[in-house]
């Protein structure tokens, strides 16, 4: 019974440690913004130590060593995220048994340890971001942990070999990735979107509104949504992308009312009027709401919409989210729930006196609500109030403070106060918040709205005609509604960098680099099964499913890999007919024991056979001479045929 062969032990060389330490350095870093300081450091410490140990060809520490900075690590984890389990806990014990196999690594099986390691954490990448410089981070990492796991077998390889080889094997299976991407059947939300803890530090428009809130948010460039219009685009006056709707007013702050869900959007009004079809594609927020145009008359799917019109997500939006919609700029009136309306004119009774005092005199002196309406309008535009990114500091009676002591405020100074001044005079008003304007990009004719495009404006209720918007900001300061926040504040206020003036160069690679960046989201992180099914279909497969794409995909993937070898038998070295005949003759030897081994030359070979077979020892020199004086000298047709007569005739 043969037996089997024994383990390869053989330790590993300086070369081979010095690629595992590359492929642990390669899958170390990009991963340092996910994880504490203090893991980075002890991480970043145990590399500093390998390397040393490297250098100067010292001993490995022992194992004790090792289990005790493991268990001091683990502990340090615990305590960290108080559990070991999870996203973030989980990568983070990875990258410290990642640093610790580096010091006992001994033996390629040691190095093929690393190398899976580090091939989980090079996804583990897209756990955070899944933009397009992490993933060309994910492919330089790929090449380098995969040119570490060829040296693992060809240590005398020179590092652009292995490097070149390395880049063939990932171009070679790019062909497979596709065929699994188009094909493979989607799941619903991306694979690293896991645990909750994921979502923690995503930004966005919140579910209250107090001074500086929107303020703060304005100063951020991230992009908010994404619009494409399907063919009409509405001027830029009428860009109010409608999110939380507050009504109650508690001291400072302002919060949601009450609100209703409604089975189905408003129908439009009897007279024609603009119609807008567009399709959102909306960043996470981790809040339930979806923004639209105002006034929005279709639902997305697996939303609801409140009676205050705003579209709400059945569950939080963690995940870039992707819906059409139709928007109509008249909203049809519509008898108002009384509770609704008493809320909205309800004020706290000792906050704001000068405002509501005026408010209250305008009721006093009668007339009609949009007559009231009026009066508030253009009392703001009167007091010549200042747009400004740095507020003054008020305290609890910010109306009052902003319209009649400091006039210079922010949006939500501006709609709060004229809220305020409404419902003193008596007619139902409340704030709206969301989006207003937004950029477009002549690249991929898209609209991207950033967070420095949040915006809050008021809605008033006229009977017979329902919710009017009015958005002061605008009456007193049209130029942020017209042109933009850079044209809206003072001079020399600090503003976001990508709303700042100038730079004409920076904004025509911006608007590049959002037209690629958008393509990713649509085409790969957004690739999910509705857009799969729309692919698929458009290809021409009619109603695609889990059986005709699996028939697909095993059909297309069998095809490609019979290609392949095809092309690789083609491409594999011809022999010569001189070492063909050779080889030849060793395999008719090879059937009595004497196969020519690898490091024999011809000589010793022919020398060997002679020795075990001593009849044939004159015929199996006269071989091998023939062979060397072709091999080592000059090809003559004639001995070639000499020669293949006479490997014909030999028998062992």
């Amino acid at each position: 019974m043969a037996s089997k062969p024994a383990p390869i032990t053989h330790p590993l060389t300086l070369i081979q440690t010095w690629w595992l330490l590359a492929t642990g350095l390669a899958a170390f870093a990009p991963l340092t913004p996910q994880v504490p300081l203090w893991l980075s450091a002890v991480t970043g410490a145990a590399f500093l130590w390998r390397i040393v140990l490297a250098w100067w060809c010292q001993s490995l520490p022992t194992r004790w060593v090792l289990i005790f900075v493991t268990f001091a690590g683990a502990a340090g984890v615990f305590i960290q995220y108080r559990t070991l389990f999870g996203q973030q806990a989980g990568v983070a014990l990875l990258l410290i048994f990642l640093a610790l196999k580096q010091l006992e690594a001994r033996a390629p099986r040691d190095g093929l340890a690393i190398v899976l390691l580090a091939y989980f954490l090079t996804l583990a990448q897209f756990f955070e971001n899944q933009s397009i410089p992490v993933a060309a981070t994910m492919i330089g990492t790929l090449i380098v942990t995969t040119a570490a796991l060829a040296s693992l077998t060809d240590s005398q390889a020179r590092p652009v070999a292995l490097i070149r080889l390395a880049g063939m094997m990932l171009a070679q299976a790019l062909p497979f990735m596709l065929i699994l991407f188009i094909l493979f059947p989607r799941v619903s939300g991306p694979l690293w979107g896991l645990p909750v803890d994921a979502y923690s530090s995503l930004s966005g428009l919140s579910d209250n509104m107090s001074p500086g809130a929107i303020n703060n948010l304005i100063q951020s460039d991230a992009i908010a949504f994404r619009v494409k219009f399907d063919a009409t685009v509405p001027p830029r006056k009428e860009l109010y992308w409608r999110g939380p709707v507050f009504a109650r007013l508690d001291g400072r702050t302002w919060r949601p009312g009450i609100r209703g869900v409604i089975v189905s959007m408003p129908k439009p009004p009897p007279t024609t009027g603009p119609t807008y079809a567009y399709t959102v594609t909306l960043e996470p927020h981790n809040k339930p709401w979806l923004f639209a145009l105002e006034f929005p008359s279709t639902l997305p799917p697996d939303a609801i919409a409140t009676a205050d019109f705003q579209l709400h997500s059945k569950k939080p939006v963690r995940e870039r989210k992707r819906y059409a919609m139709i928007s109509r700029p008249e909203l049809p009136y519509h008898p108002e729930n009384l509770n609704v309306l008493a809320e909205a004119l309800r004020l706290p009774a000792s906050d704001n006196p000068r405002t509501t005092a005026l408010g209250k005199r305008w009721q006093a002196e009668g007339g009609t609500d949009q007559q009231r309406m009026q009066h508030a309008i253009g009392f703001m535009r009167d007091q010549r109030l200042l747009y400004t990114l740095q507020p003054p500091l008020m305290s609890t009676h910010v109306a009052d403070e902003f319209l009649f002591d400091y006039q210079r405020g922010f949006c939500e100074h501006f709609s709060a106060a004229f809220v305020v001044l409404m419902r003193a005079a008596g007619v139902p008003a409340r704030v709206v918040t969301g989006y207003q304007g937004g950029e477009h990009n002549p690249v991929d004719d898209t609209w991207v709205i950033r967070q420095s495009d949040a915006h809050a404006w008021a809605e008033v209720w006229l009977e017979g005609r329902g919710w009017i918007r009015v958005d002061p900001t605008a009456t007193s300061v049209p130029a942020r509604i017209e042109q933009n926040l850079a044209a809206a504040v003072p001079a020399g206020e600090p503003l976001p960098f990508l709303a700042r003036a100038g730079y004409e160069w920076l904004r025509e690679m911006r608007f590049r680099w959002w037209a690629i960046n958008n393509s990713w989201n649509q085409w790969v992180l957004g690739y999910d099964p509705q857009r799969q099914r729309e692919f698929l279909e458009k290809l021409g497969m009619s109603s695609p499913d889990w059986g005709k794409m699996t028939a697909t995909l095993a059909v297309l993937c069998g095809s490609l890999l019979l290609t392949l070898s095809a092309w690789m038998l083609y491409r594999r070295p011809r022999l010569d007919p001189v070492e063909r005949e050779w080889r030849k003759l060793s395999r008719r030897l090879g059937k009595r024991g004497l196969s020519r081994q690898t490091w024999e030359g011809p000589r010793d070979y022919a020398h060997r056979i002679a020795q075990a077979q001593p009849a044939n020892a004159g015929e199996i020199g006269r071989i091998a001479a023939l062979y060397i004086g072709l091999r080592y000298g000059r090809l003559s047709p004639r001995l070639i045929d000499a020669l293949r007569r006479q490997v014909a005739a030999f028998k062992p």
